[in-house]
């Protein structure tokens, strides 16, 4: 390594590190400035005040190329500046997919009673808003005990960035929602997400319904109230029905009396656990090098270490035929010398590997 990029990177950290003090008292000063437009009603923001700041700003940089950086900096500078007064004037955002009365929104309030809650149409989107600042946290389900992992929840933990940093648990009653006043003669199709047809595929085969599925369990309410056709239900929670004015024909049809969904919260930012905190549990993605006894040598990796596995899972990778990452979840912390040293460890054999994150039971 050349003696110019040893002085580059040394001025780089000792510059990043005053910024990095800097920044905490900029954003100190943002929550002052967040408790005089709160006590007096004031928008946050305030586009003649940013103008100016720029304008100024720009002034301060002689390298014009240096300049036009310089001010996109200062642009995204006071853009955090405005996501942090919002939080601290509005309250914490957070993500879910679905609507209202969907059981997502219901184990959202269950873990944030008093946050902001911002619906989104898909995963995806409620992912994503979490990864572009829109929202601080976003809650998805990742297992039902009945129908299994949800996919497209686990390929985000794979091929996203944000870290899981809690666990809940939701016991799920599906219920059958029609128009008020329908008897179960007149119904002849049900609508609801694929994992509550799944969960209730007994009471739908046991009825000969036709089951057609739609995005979300509450969407499937709302479509049932704004269709109007007795003819058509939905399975859904009961507090959908009273949200979206439909009638609970048939209470607890799913199949299973011990049906529990797990929701997770993702955030941008680690939870790290104290080392010798109770009842941790470890999520970490890994892919294995293609060479005989790789996995086998992983899962000893794991075990070695005194990480005690509860599940162990494989998902196809989208863009690479035959080709599988894997889903571990153990008790254990992977923030502790032993956890970091699982890891070096494992780094040997795994071509992709990340610990997701830390989390105990809510």
């Amino acid at each position: 390594m050349s003696d110019k990029l040893i002085k580059a990177r040394e001025i780089i950290n000792r510059v990043d590190m005053e910024m990095a003090r800097l920044f905490e008292e900029r954003m100190s000063a943002a929550a002052m400035i967040a408790d005089y437009k709160k006590e007096r009603g004031i928008g946050i923001y305030d586009a003649a005040r940013e103008a100016e700041i720029i304008r100024r700003g720009s002034e301060r940089i002689s390298d014009p190329v240096v300049r036009e950086y310089y001010v996109n900096y200062l642009k995204s500078t006071m853009e955090v500046s405005r996501r942090y007064q919002a939080r601290l004037i509005e309250g914490m955002r957070v993500a879910y997919c679905g609507t209202e009365g969907a059981f997502a929104h219901i184990a959202t309030m269950k873990l944030y009673p008093t946050a902001k809650k911002i619906a989104y149409s898909t995963f995806d989107e409620a992912y994503s808003s979490v990864v572009n600042g829109d929202c601080d946290v976003v809650v998805l389900p990742v297992e039902n005990s009945y129908n299994g992992e949800v996919g497209q929840v686990t390929d985000l933990m794979f091929q996203g960035s944000l870290y899981l940093t809690e666990m809940t648990e939701l016991a799920v009653t599906q219920d059958l929602l029609v128009i008020p006043g329908t008897k179960i003669s007149e119904v002849k199709e049900v609508v609801s997400h694929t994992q509550a047809l799944g969960q209730c595929q007994e009471f739908i085969r046991e009825h000969g319904f036709i089951a057609s599925e739609y995005s979300n369990t509450a969407l499937a309410a709302k479509y049932v109230s704004e269709k109007g056709d007795p003819s058509v239900a939905a399975i859904a929670s009961a507090e959908a029905a009273e949200i979206f004015g439909l009638e609970v024909l048939e209470r607890n049809i799913n199949a299973s009396r011990n049906n529990t969904t797990r929701f997770a919260v993702f955030s941008r930012i680690e939870n790290e656990r104290a080392e010798k905190a109770v009842g941790v549990h470890t999520v970490i993605l890994f892919t294995v090098r293609n060479e005989a006894g790789a996995l086998a040598k992983a899962i000893d990796i794991i075990g070695k270490h005194g990480f005690n596995m509860k599940s162990l899972r494989s998902r196809p990778m989208k863009e690479l035929l035959w080709e599988y990452y894997f889903y571990v979840e153990a008790d254990g912390n992977v923030n502790t010398d032993e956890g970091r040293e699982m890891m070096r460890e494992l780094s040997e054999y795994c071509d992709k590997l990340r610990a997701i994150g830390t989390y105990i039971n809510m």
